[in-house]
């Protein structure tokens, strides 16, 4: 088995890291990735996130190079200690994402499986979490790339890392459904009498208001997906122009929460910390792709300095 060295992320590792990423990313959700130019920049920051990127205090990218290839790499966040982090990250050391090659040709010699670099790697991580001597450790898999969060059902070899590294899966899970919305049943008449839609800027995009006499009962938000430096193409299967819903909400108190999300969390004002998750209220005809994960962030949970089981 050719020897496994797990190092800092190089500039010329770019293109193979990319590839491992969008290879990932198509295991969720078919044809969606990004480029070369998107995974660095995320490497440094997330300017789309601007409310929870600012927490951040440091970052350190690791590849596991094995047989002059990149076979596994991993993206860690150190949050501040202090106020300028929110309570739920606050102190926090997160793998805010972990991949690996899963499998190798039998009996190739030329293409040596990852397993070993992969535990090399997570080995690292944790060693690099506690040194930087943080409260609590966290793995996740948000990846730079639309709807790619938690550790998906599609990336067994990624929850089994680490749950054999120590981590557990504590949060809760989630059932995403996509649809064509050509497909989606339209009523024959307003389910509502006097209901219309307004059509503004709003806080993530492109707003739809439903409008009941002088009252904004609700909204949902849309966005684009064609950001720049994105792959061209991915995802076209979404719709034509390519717009996912951002966030639907119901302002008065006691109405149904109606909230829901697509890309990156939306950071929850009241409790500090992040938008527990998506929650997608399912149509009449939105079954039309079933995608499962579980896109808590599960918690090691252990006492900083304690072995790994």
């Amino acid at each position: 088995m050719p020897s496994v060295e797990v190092r800092p992320f190089r500039r010329s590792d770019r293109d193979q890291l990319t590839q491992l990423v969008n290879s990932h990313a198509e295991s969720v959700v078919p044809g969606m990735g990004v480029s070369v130019s998107t995974v660095l920049s995320s490497l440094e920051r997330q300017p789309g996130e601007f409310i929870e990127d600012p927490w951040v205090q440091e970052r350190l990218t690791l590849v596991a190079e094995q047989a002059d290839r990149v076979a596994a790499a991993a993206h860690l966040l150190r949050y501040f200690a202090d106020e300028r982090a929110g309570t739920a990250a606050r102190d926090v050391g997160e793998i805010h994402w972990l991949l690996f090659w899963p499998e190798a040709p039998a009996s190739n010699p030329c293409w040596p499986d990852a397993a070993d670099a992969a535990d090399a790697l997570i080995a690292a991580c944790i060693r690099q979490l506690e040194r930087w001597g943080v409260t609590r450790q966290q793995a996740g898999g948000e990846l730079p790339v639309r709807g790619i969060y938690g550790v998906p059902e599609p990336w067994p070899h990624i929850r089994a890392l680490y749950e054999r590294a120590g981590f557990a899966h504590t949060g809760h899970s989630e059932i995403v459904y996509l649809a064509r919305v050509d497909d989606l049943a339209r009523p024959a008449t307003l389910p509502i009498a006097g209901l219309s839609v307004r059509r503004s800027a709003g806080m993530n995009g492109t707003r739809l208001s439903a409008v009941l006499g002088d009252a904004v009962i609700g909204y949902i938000e849309v966005e684009t997906l064609d950001e720049g430096g994105r792959t061209p193409g991915p995802a076209r299967w979404l719709g034509r122009h390519r717009q996912s819903a951002r966030h639907r909400a119901v302002p008065p108190a006691g109405r149904r929460d109606l909230a829901a999300r697509a890309g990156s969390r939306l950071a929850s004002a009241g409790a500090g910390g992040a938008d527990p998750g998506l929650r997608l209220a399912g149509g009449p005809r939105s079954d039309g792709l079933r995608l499962c994960g579980l896109p808590g962030v599960p918690s090691r949970g252990r006492v900083p300095g304690a072995h790994s089981q």
